[in-house]
């Protein structure tokens, strides 16, 4: 009896022992699971990580007071080279920054890799060429003369009459800058760090004149009363976007969202928009 007691007890504890071993395995079996799939979950979010897509920016150095090219609505800068810059930015899958800054400091700002290319109503020039590339344009723009109502400037060939001195104001570093310097010598150009404060200088009788763009001219003399426009042009230049000289890759990737932004009518509405 006593021995057939010792065997059932013996059964029991082995039944005992095998359903102990069996959930054993079973938590063992089920932990290695889980942890491999937290393994194979962090690999999986590790991959999706390396092979998401990377928005980069495109820094875009500008002087927002050139209206209507680029100048402030609120916070925001707005604008011509605003629009057409956010349309190349998205042809590159890219997202555009604009930096605000004195126009004198854009091509500095571009060759420092401060910013990836300037765009401010800029014209090509021969000294411009010198240190920094320029795309193909995309834009056309006419100098012109803010003079007073009834100065004596009446026509651009006035400057250049015999005897004539007079104080032109510009914009310093433009295109209006280097043009009258050139024609009128540097001790009758009188330069200001933007268009607004060339006007003033006018308005105030510190200069005879000022030479800007065109169409930054008109909204001049639209906010400023006693102002006029003189009926014919200082000089005709074509505008386009500065890129440092050893990025070539972007150069060439701009010319190529310009050609394509012109073919599909993109850039004649944004001019449109803004130009009546």
């Amino acid at each position: 009896m006593k021995k057939f007691l010792s065997l059932v007890l013996a059964t029991m504890m082995l039944a005992c022992c095998f359903v102990a071993c069996g959930d054993v395995a079973e938590t063992t079996a089920n932990a290695v699971e889980e942890t491999t799939a937290a393994e194979t979950t962090a690999a999986e979010t590790t991959v999706a990580e390396t092979e998401a897509p990377e928005v980069k920016t495109l820094v875009m150095a500008t002087n927002a007071y050139f209206q209507p090219y680029e100048y402030y609505e609120g916070d925001k800068i707005i604008g011509i080279d605003a629009e057409i810059a956010e349309a190349i930015a998205a042809k590159l899958g890219m997202t555009l920054v604009i930096s605000d800054m004195e126009f004198s400091s854009i091509i500095a700002a571009v060759q420092a890799g401060e910013a990836d290319f300037g765009m401010a109503g800029m014209t090509v020039t021969e000294e411009r060429l010198k240190s920094i590339n320029f795309t193909s344009s995309y834009a056309n723009g006419v100098q012109s003369i803010i003079v007073k109502e009834g100065s004596a400037i009446a026509t651009v060939d006035d400057l250049y009459a015999e005897g004539a001195n007079y104080k032109v104001g510009v914009q310093l570093a433009t295109t209006g800058d280097i043009y009258s310097t050139d024609d009128f010598g540097d001790a009758n150009v009188v330069r200001y760090s933007n268009g607004n404060e060339a006007v003033l200088g006018l308005v105030g009788g510190d200069v005879d004149c000022v030479i800007i763009d065109n169409e930054p001219a008109k909204a001049l003399v639209a906010e400023n009363a006693g102002l006029k426009l003189l009926d014919t042009a200082y000089a005709d230049e074509d505008y386009a976007i500065c890129v440092a000289k050893e990025n070539t890759e972007l150069l060439d990737k701009l010319n190529v969202a310009i050609d394509e932004l012109t073919a599909d009518g993109t850039i004649d509405a944004i001019v449109a928009k803004y130009i009546k």
